[in-house]
């Protein structure tokens, strides 16, 4: 790109522009000599809405509105699926998604995980699944660094590689689905882990969380099993290049010599920017992953 076609603007200004995966060049500053600001990205987000009706070669013109044919209740979008709406749309039609489904056999992490139980009181140890996928997955992108990485769209044909590792969480909200990113994860042991997690989730609720941790992440992790389902194709979180869908647990039961044999599986779904990762890649990222999460690796996460 052109510097001097470059509307002025501040270097932070540019990375909200690019978080939010919005072409500052065509937004208009209102400061002097056209310096665009934060508040005219907002006002530039707020603006875009889709065309109501489509070219009849693409679609028919509807001639009919929904109330025509029974009874219907008009409601505002929360904000925060309005926010989202934009930067999901972004990522979905400019970003190559492909997904890679997988399961990991996870029957020594849980059965390490359900019996951790407090020292002082002899209680069970409330902690979720997700805090040995978090520490797991850091364990993997260490080996796997093009997964931590952004493309810069401004300069084009470089990337970015972080040396951070700061883990996007996927939380469902009343207002809608937001991902605060948990700090320095790889610096911190599972008990840390899932305190930070309850707390920050809490203030997502309450919405409490500072719009700052929302920017700055890794890769992010988006988990169905609270819910339920197995695999699915999350949407890659932009700017990062990669997510990881986590399907609820299930029991697989097999039979061998007359011997009844049960293991825990967890159903996994990679999706992954082509531009940077290839299928190959993608693959073995994945049986990294699932050797981190199986034998053995639980103790060490846990000290």
């Amino acid at each position: 790109m052109n510097e001097k076609k470059r509307v002025p603007a501040s270097p932070k200004t540019r990375k909200f522009a690019r978080e939010l995966g919005i072409d500052i060049n065509l937004v208009s500053g209102t400061k002097r000599d056209g310096r665009v600001i934060e508040e005219d990205i907002k006002k530039f987000v707020k603006g875009i809405s889709l065309e109501k009706n489509y070219d009849s070669k693409n679609q028919l013109k509807s001639e009919y509105l929904h109330s025509d044919f029974g009874e219907v209740e008009t409601k505002e979008i929360p904000r925060i699926k309005k926010l989202a709406a934009t930067h999901l749309s972004h990522a979905w039609n400019t970003i190559p998604h492909v997904t890679n489904h997988d399961e990991a056999d996870v029957t020594d992490m849980e059965n390490f995980r359900n019996s951790l139980k407090d020292l002082y009181t002899g209680e069970k140890k409330k902690i979720t699944p997700l805090a040995f996928i978090i520490k797991a997955l850091v364990a993997t992108l260490k080996k796997f660094p093009s997964f931590n990485s952004s493309i810069d769209e401004i300069e084009n044909g470089k990337m970015t590689l972080k040396k951070y590792f700061h883990i996007g969480i996927a939380v469902d909200t009343e207002h809608g689905l937001m991902v605060p990113k948990l700090r320095n994860v790889d610096q911190k042991n599972i008990n840390q882990i899932a305190d930070e997690l309850r707390i920050t989730s809490d203030k997502c609720r309450k919405l409490k969380i500072d719009k700052k941790d929302f920017y700055g992440g890794s890769m992010t992790i988006t988990s169905l099993g609270g819910i339920g389902g197995s695999f699915f194709t999350p949407i890659i979180n932009f700017p990062e290049v990669a997510i990881l869908g986590v399907g609820k647990l299930r029991k697989l039961h097999s039979h061998v010599d007359g011997k009844s044999n049960e293991r825990i599986m967890l159903p996994l779904s990679l999706s992954y920017d082509h531009r940077i990762i290839d299928g190959a890649e993608a693959a073995r990222f994945n049986n990294e992953l699932k050797e981190n999460l199986g034998r053995n690796f639980a103790y060490r996460l846990a000290l």
